[in-house]
């Protein structure tokens, strides 16, 4: 990439999106200092779904404001875009709390099963508003499925290697949890290469206006120039 390249005018999320609804709903933990322990075992489920729901609004977030051409751009040579980040996690998300627990989603769409990518993307048959729904949807049928299990709730993972195939809701919770921020975050920085959105307002992007984010990158580029330099000299 070269130092030159055109660079969007940055222009940080509001707090009125949906990522800042997501943050919301951490807002009373710790409040419960109830002790008993079925009591603190529904705390921690209340708390990792809570992270699950701030990390889904934050990735949802991400489409705000974008046309169907924006939202289905590939920013990265592996063709990586906001919409295909938002279909992949609603896909792998209705499998999780699907399928490993035999909950299997109502009328799955055919690509759910396909292993060439298809989740990766929105065919032209598919509209930027399906895809959002159908990511309403993937989360409507996990979160009844968190509500229905315990922690402990016992599943299987087919598509995972047999010896760490069996697991319980704690790990799936986790692992989609992890997921879920892992995805967020792409969709972060593919948002920010497209139009200069960045941050979720949820106050963790510096507060600086347009012409310092151009004068701090400037400064990144020029100590990463000079650090190409180190050694050259003889």
């Amino acid at each position: 990439m070269s130092s030159t390249d055109a660079v969007p005018e940055v222009h940080p999320a509001t707090t009125a999106g949906l990522a800042s609804n997501g943050n919301a709903v951490l807002s009373d933990e710790g409040a419960s200092s109830d002790t008993d322990p079925l009591a603190s075992a529904a705390g921690v489920k209340r708390t990792l779904h809570r992270y699950l729901q701030k990390h889904r609004a934050a990735l949802l977030g991400k489409l705000d404001g974008l046309a169907e051409r924006q939202a289905r751009w590939p920013v990265t040579p592996t063709g990586t875009n906001v919409l295909g980040l938002v279909k992949h996690v609603a896909g792998v998300q209705a499998g999780y709390f699907g399928e490993v627990f035999g909950r299997p989603l109502p009328d799955a769409p055919a690509w759910l099963d396909s292993e060439d990518g298809d989740d990766m993307y929105a065919s032209l048959d598919e509209t930027l508003d399906d895809v959002v729904a159908f990511h309403h949807r993937s989360a409507a049928h996990a979160d009844a499925t968190i509500e229905a299990l315990d922690l402990d709730a016992r599943g299987t993972v087919p598509w995972w290697p047999e010896e760490h195939r069996e697991v319980t809701l704690h790990r799936i919770l986790v692992h989609m949890a992890y997921e879920t921020a892992r995805h967020a975050g792409h969709a972060d920085i593919v948002r920010e290469m497209l139009d200069g959105l960045a941050g979720d307002g949820d106050g963790n992007l510096a507060d600086k206006s347009p012409e310092e984010w151009v004068l701090w990158r400037e400064q990144l580029v020029d100590i990463a120039e000079r650090s190409g330099l180190r050694g050259l000299a003889t």
